[in-house]
């Protein structure tokens, strides 16, 4: 008997476990073996993905097989080539009467704060960055559109490689907007107002280049034309009513076409002013840094060790033992420590 609900979980699954659940198709694609055709597959589900092959004979009892389809699976966890890859005894394609007993929230991954909580802390850093009022009026209008503002929040940011998840395009945009803001601490000379909002609309795009879901795929939009050109395409008309002098707004437009940084990576032009580079560095950071989180995540609860290749990061990463943090009863005796020597150079005044 085939199991037609969600009882088990990717995370939970390790080499030599015994796999028999639902799962989301994200990835299905043929290929060719001695024994014949044979289906590659990506498993979905909430906490993450794993690879599965489907051997004949079984395999020719499918003839289309698609993301977005809901599978209940049957097979055994192996590992290949340092990755997880499941072998399928069984599947079965869901119908609508056994989709209907599903909660889709078990196979969605998404962000671990809510949207409306990052949005109100992405607001706030509005609230107190943008003084001169045309910036502010820019903003306020983009995100009373109900269109942007709905998909903005549920948006993934990524296909793959970071913020794959629904509202992983808000966390990353929020994270990108606070480093350029601290990074203005530092650096003063930075115009910190079209920084902040060439960082809120750097990836505004995504949100109509890729389609989210399971399947998370680009649309036709986004195969055609790229987010970085939809996210300036949504942003101009309201550009236009914002009564911002044209030197700003081609600021903010060079600071969204230059943030990938290199032309090899999608970039129009290249990161010409302060601010632009610094747009890029964030956002780079930002993203990388959410790759190895994923990666250090999927080795579980060891304390250290080296991840699979990562052909993004072109290396495998080294998850480093952490430096100690002080027990309370230390801080309490360090901060003691300090104050004395404050008094003793007091009185030495």
């Amino acid at each position: 008997m085939m199991n037609m609900q969600k009882t088990q979980f990717i995370r939970d699954i390790s080499a030599n476990d015994e796999v028999h659940s639902v799962f989301a198709l994200s990835q299905a694609t043929q290929g060719q073996a001695r024994n014949g055709l044979f289906w590659r597959l990506v498993l979905a589900d909430a906490s993450g993905t794993v690879g599965a092959k489907v051997w004949s004979p079984l395999s020719q009892q499918f003839a289309a097989l698609a993301p977005g389809m809901m599978v209940a699976v049957r097979g055994r966890a192996a590992t290949f080539r340092d990755q997880l890859d499941v072998n399928v005894d069984a599947l079965h394609i869901l119908g609508e009467e056994e989709l209907a007993g599903l909660d889709m929230a078990d196979f969605m991954p998404a962000s671990e704060r809510h949207p409306d909580d990052m949005m109100e802390d992405l607001l706030q850093l509005c609230r107190t960055t943008f003084t001169h009022k045309p910036w502010m009026r820019f903003i306020k209008a983009v995100f009373r559109d109900e269109e942007i503002g709905l998909r903005f929040k549920t948006a993934v940011g990524a296909k793959h490689l970071h913020h794959a998840f629904a509202g992983g395009l808000l966390e990353h945009t929020l994270s990108v907007s606070q480093l350029c803001m601290r990074l203005c601490d530092h650096y003063p000379e930075l115009d910190r107002q079209v920084l902040l909002a060439g960082a809120i609309f750097h990836d505004m795009g995504k949100a109509w280049e890729l389609s989210g879901g399971i399947a998370n795929d680009y649309t036709d939009e986004g195969r055609l034309i790229g987010h970085i050109s939809i996210g300036l395409e949504k942003a101009e008309p309201y550009l236009v009513k914002s009564g911002l002098d044209p030197a700003l707004v081609m600021h903010f437009k060079h600071l969204v076409l230059g943030h990938h940084g290199t032309k090899e990576w999608g970039s129009p032009v290249l990161p010409a002013t302060p601010e632009a580079m610094v747009l890029h560095y964030a956002d780079n950071i930002d993203a990388k840094l959410a790759q190895t989180r994923s990666l250090f995540a999927d080795l579980g609860e060891v304390d250290t060790g080296w991840t699979p290749f990562q052909p993004t990061l072109g290396r495998q990463m080294y998850k480093p033992a952490r430096t100690p943090e002080p027990e309370a009863s230390e801080n309490a005796k360090r901060e003691t420590v300090r104050d004395t020597h404050k008094d003793d150079q007091c009185s030495l005044l």
